[in-house]
Protein backbone atom coordinates (compact mmCIF):
# COMPACT_ATOMS: atom_id res chain seq x y z
CA UNK A 1 0.00 0.00 0.00
CA UNK A 2 2.81 2.40 0.88
CA UNK A 3 4.62 1.64 -2.38
CA UNK A 4 1.50 2.22 -4.43
CA UNK A 5 0.73 5.52 -2.68
CA UNK A 6 4.35 6.62 -3.18
CA UNK A 7 4.31 5.88 -6.93
CA UNK A 8 0.96 7.59 -7.53
CA UNK A 9 1.72 10.72 -5.50
CA UNK A 10 5.22 11.17 -6.97
CA UNK A 11 3.84 10.73 -10.49
CA UNK A 12 1.22 13.42 -9.83
CA UNK A 13 3.53 15.81 -7.94
CA UNK A 14 4.49 17.88 -10.96
CA UNK A 15 3.74 21.47 -11.93
CA UNK A 16 0.92 23.16 -10.07
CA UNK A 17 -0.19 19.90 -8.46
CA UNK A 18 3.26 19.44 -6.97
CA UNK A 19 3.18 22.95 -5.54
CA UNK A 20 -0.24 22.24 -4.04
CA UNK A 21 1.01 18.97 -2.50
CA UNK A 22 4.05 20.65 -0.96
CA UNK A 23 1.90 23.48 0.39
CA UNK A 24 0.04 21.02 2.62
CA UNK A 25 0.82 21.88 6.23
CA UNK A 26 3.01 19.33 8.08
CA UNK A 27 0.88 20.14 11.14
CA UNK A 28 -1.73 17.70 9.80
CA UNK A 29 0.54 14.70 10.38
CA UNK A 30 0.60 14.63 14.22
CA UNK A 31 -3.21 14.61 14.69
CA UNK A 32 -3.63 11.97 11.97
CA UNK A 33 -0.93 9.82 13.56
CA UNK A 34 -2.56 10.31 16.94
CA UNK A 35 -5.94 9.27 15.53
CA UNK A 36 -4.40 6.10 14.11
CA UNK A 37 -2.73 5.37 17.45
CA UNK A 38 -6.01 5.81 19.33
CA UNK A 39 -7.86 3.42 17.03
CA UNK A 40 -5.10 0.82 17.33
CA UNK A 41 -5.14 1.28 21.10
CA UNK A 42 -8.89 0.65 21.27
CA UNK A 43 -8.57 -2.49 19.13
CA UNK A 44 -5.65 -3.78 21.21
CA UNK A 45 -7.57 -3.13 24.43
CA UNK A 46 -10.53 -5.16 23.10
CA UNK A 47 -8.30 -8.04 21.99
CA UNK A 48 -6.35 -8.23 25.25
CA UNK A 49 -9.54 -7.89 27.30
CA UNK A 50 -11.11 -10.82 25.43
CA UNK A 51 -7.97 -12.90 25.99
CA UNK A 52 -8.06 -12.12 29.71
CA UNK A 53 -11.75 -12.98 30.00
CA UNK A 54 -11.18 -16.25 28.15
CA UNK A 55 -8.34 -17.28 30.46
CA UNK A 56 -10.38 -16.31 33.54
CA UNK A 57 -13.31 -18.43 32.34
CA UNK A 58 -11.07 -21.46 31.75
CA UNK A 59 -9.45 -21.02 35.16
CA UNK A 60 -12.84 -20.75 36.90
CA UNK A 61 -14.10 -23.86 35.14
CA UNK A 62 -10.99 -25.83 36.07
CA UNK A 63 -11.21 -24.66 39.69
CA UNK A 64 -14.89 -25.63 39.90
CA UNK A 65 -14.29 -29.10 38.44
CA UNK A 66 -11.34 -29.62 40.78
CA UNK A 67 -13.58 -28.76 43.72
CA UNK A 68 -16.10 -31.36 42.54
CA UNK A 69 -13.39 -34.02 42.36
CA UNK A 70 -12.19 -33.21 45.87
CA UNK A 71 -15.62 -32.93 47.49
CA UNK A 72 -17.00 -36.13 46.01
CA UNK A 73 -14.50 -38.04 48.15
CA UNK A 74 -17.09 -37.56 50.90
CA UNK A 75 -19.25 -40.11 49.04
CA UNK A 76 -16.90 -43.08 48.57
CA UNK A 77 -17.82 -45.97 46.36
CA UNK A 78 -20.07 -45.80 43.31
CA UNK A 79 -20.98 -42.06 43.58
CA UNK A 80 -17.31 -41.08 43.67
CA UNK A 81 -16.38 -43.39 40.80
CA UNK A 82 -19.27 -42.16 38.62
CA UNK A 83 -18.56 -38.50 39.34
CA UNK A 84 -14.87 -38.89 38.52
CA UNK A 85 -15.76 -40.62 35.25
CA UNK A 86 -18.21 -37.87 34.29
CA UNK A 87 -15.72 -35.08 35.05
CA UNK A 88 -13.03 -36.93 33.12
CA UNK A 89 -15.36 -37.40 30.15
CA UNK A 90 -16.38 -33.73 30.23
CA UNK A 91 -12.77 -32.53 30.15
CA UNK A 92 -11.92 -34.98 27.35
CA UNK A 93 -14.87 -33.68 25.30
CA UNK A 94 -13.82 -30.09 25.86
CA UNK A 95 -10.24 -30.72 24.78
CA UNK A 96 -11.03 -32.86 21.73
CA UNK A 97 -14.28 -31.29 20.52
CA UNK A 98 -15.01 -27.89 22.02
CA UNK A 99 -11.54 -26.36 21.74
CA UNK A 100 -11.22 -26.95 17.96
CA UNK A 101 -14.79 -25.65 17.54
CA UNK A 102 -14.00 -22.50 19.54
CA UNK A 103 -10.83 -21.95 17.53
CA UNK A 104 -13.01 -21.73 14.40
CA UNK A 105 -15.84 -19.90 16.23
CA UNK A 106 -18.24 -22.79 15.70
CA UNK A 107 -18.94 -23.63 19.35
CA UNK A 108 -22.55 -23.24 20.42
CA UNK A 109 -24.52 -22.94 23.65
CA UNK A 110 -27.52 -24.76 22.19
CA UNK A 111 -26.50 -28.20 23.46
CA UNK A 112 -25.94 -28.70 27.18
CA UNK A 113 -22.88 -30.93 27.76
CA UNK A 114 -24.18 -34.38 28.72
CA UNK A 115 -21.41 -35.23 31.23
CA UNK A 116 -21.97 -32.04 33.23
CA UNK A 117 -25.74 -32.46 33.11
CA UNK A 118 -25.43 -36.06 34.32
CA UNK A 119 -22.98 -34.97 37.02
CA UNK A 120 -25.42 -32.33 38.24
CA UNK A 121 -28.24 -34.89 38.39
CA UNK A 122 -25.96 -37.29 40.24
CA UNK A 123 -25.02 -34.63 42.77
CA UNK A 124 -28.64 -33.66 43.38
CA UNK A 125 -29.59 -37.33 43.82
CA UNK A 126 -26.94 -38.06 46.46
CA UNK A 127 -28.21 -39.23 49.84
CA UNK A 128 -26.11 -37.56 52.55
CA UNK A 129 -26.00 -39.29 55.90
CA UNK A 130 -24.01 -36.76 57.90
CA UNK A 131 -23.81 -33.00 58.18
CA UNK A 132 -20.47 -33.13 56.40
CA UNK A 133 -21.94 -34.98 53.45
CA UNK A 134 -24.84 -32.52 53.32
CA UNK A 135 -22.43 -29.61 53.12
CA UNK A 136 -20.33 -31.45 50.53
CA UNK A 137 -23.39 -32.15 48.38
CA UNK A 138 -24.37 -28.48 48.46
CA UNK A 139 -20.87 -27.40 47.46
CA UNK A 140 -20.70 -30.01 44.67
CA UNK A 141 -23.93 -28.69 43.16
CA UNK A 142 -22.66 -25.10 43.43
CA UNK A 143 -19.32 -26.03 41.83
CA UNK A 144 -21.01 -27.82 38.93
CA UNK A 145 -23.24 -24.80 38.31
CA UNK A 146 -20.13 -22.60 38.40
CA UNK A 147 -18.44 -24.90 35.85
CA UNK A 148 -21.48 -24.64 33.57
CA UNK A 149 -21.47 -20.84 33.86
CA UNK A 150 -17.72 -20.65 33.16
CA UNK A 151 -18.19 -22.87 30.10
CA UNK A 152 -20.91 -20.54 28.82
CA UNK A 153 -18.64 -17.55 29.32
CA UNK A 154 -15.70 -19.04 27.43
CA UNK A 155 -17.92 -20.03 24.51
CA UNK A 156 -19.38 -16.52 24.38
CA UNK A 157 -15.87 -15.01 24.48
CA UNK A 158 -14.72 -17.42 21.74
CA UNK A 159 -17.18 -15.76 19.35
CA UNK A 160 -15.65 -12.30 19.80
CA UNK A 161 -13.38 -10.79 17.17
CA UNK A 162 -12.56 -7.46 15.54
CA UNK A 163 -15.36 -6.83 13.05
CA UNK A 164 -14.81 -5.65 9.48
CA UNK A 165 -15.97 -2.09 10.22
CA UNK A 166 -13.14 -1.61 12.74
CA UNK A 167 -10.61 -3.15 10.35
CA UNK A 168 -11.76 -0.86 7.54
CA UNK A 169 -11.56 2.14 9.85
CA UNK A 170 -7.98 1.52 10.98
CA UNK A 171 -6.81 0.70 7.45
CA UNK A 172 -8.51 3.81 6.02
CA UNK A 173 -6.89 6.07 8.62
CA UNK A 174 -3.49 4.47 7.92
CA UNK A 175 -3.98 4.99 4.17
CA UNK A 176 -4.97 8.65 4.59
CA UNK A 177 -1.95 9.24 6.84
CA UNK A 178 0.34 7.67 4.23
CA UNK A 179 -1.13 9.94 1.59
CA UNK A 180 -0.63 12.99 3.82
CA UNK A 181 3.00 12.00 4.44
CA UNK A 182 3.57 11.61 0.70
CA UNK A 183 2.02 15.03 0.02
CA UNK A 184 4.09 16.82 2.65
CA UNK A 185 7.37 15.26 1.48
CA UNK A 186 6.62 15.15 -2.24
CA UNK A 187 9.39 17.68 -2.86
CA UNK A 188 12.03 15.15 -1.76
CA UNK A 189 11.48 11.60 -2.95
CA UNK A 190 14.10 10.07 -0.65
CA UNK A 191 12.62 11.76 2.42
CA UNK A 192 9.13 10.74 1.35
CA UNK A 193 10.22 7.13 0.89
CA UNK A 194 11.91 7.01 4.28
CA UNK A 195 8.98 8.60 6.13
CA UNK A 196 6.39 6.40 4.43
CA UNK A 197 8.51 3.29 4.98
CA UNK A 198 8.83 3.96 8.70
CA UNK A 199 5.13 4.68 9.14
CA UNK A 200 4.02 1.67 7.07
CA UNK A 201 6.35 -0.59 9.12
CA UNK A 202 4.77 0.74 12.32
CA UNK A 203 1.30 0.13 10.86
CA UNK A 204 2.20 -3.43 9.86
CA UNK A 205 3.64 -4.21 13.30
CA UNK A 206 0.54 -2.81 15.04
CA UNK A 207 -1.91 -4.73 12.87
CA UNK A 208 0.06 -7.98 13.15
CA UNK A 209 0.01 -7.64 16.93
CA UNK A 210 -3.79 -7.40 16.84
CA UNK A 211 -4.27 -10.15 14.26
CA UNK A 212 -2.08 -12.59 16.21
CA UNK A 213 -4.39 -12.33 19.25
CA UNK A 214 -7.70 -11.41 17.63
CA UNK A 215 -9.37 -14.72 18.56
CA UNK A 216 -8.89 -15.85 22.17
CA UNK A 217 -9.01 -19.55 21.29
CA UNK A 218 -7.32 -19.43 17.88
CA UNK A 219 -3.90 -18.52 16.58
CA UNK A 220 -0.42 -18.89 18.05
CA UNK A 221 -1.34 -17.25 21.37
CA UNK A 222 -4.63 -19.08 21.94
CA UNK A 223 -5.84 -19.94 25.43
CA UNK A 224 -5.04 -23.61 25.94
CA UNK A 225 -7.00 -26.27 27.89
CA UNK A 226 -3.90 -27.35 29.82
CA UNK A 227 -5.28 -26.21 33.17
CA UNK A 228 -8.38 -28.37 32.61
CA UNK A 229 -6.28 -31.38 31.70
CA UNK A 230 -4.32 -30.94 34.94
CA UNK A 231 -7.46 -31.24 37.12
CA UNK A 232 -8.87 -34.25 35.28
CA UNK A 233 -9.18 -37.21 37.67
CA UNK A 234 -6.97 -40.16 36.90
CA UNK A 235 -8.73 -43.27 35.56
Amino acid sequence: MAGLVYLIVMALAVGSRGEAFRALSPGMLPPMGLLFGLIVGFLAAQVWSDAGRAQDAVNREASALRSVVLLVHSFPGEPETRMDALVRRQIHTEVKVEWPAMAHQRATLTVVPAPLADALQLAIGLSPRTDGQTAAQREIVTSLQSALDARRQRIIVSESSVNWVKWMGVILVALLTLIAVAFVHSGNRVTAGLAMGLFSAAVAASLMLIVAQERPFGGPFAVSPDVLVEVSPKP
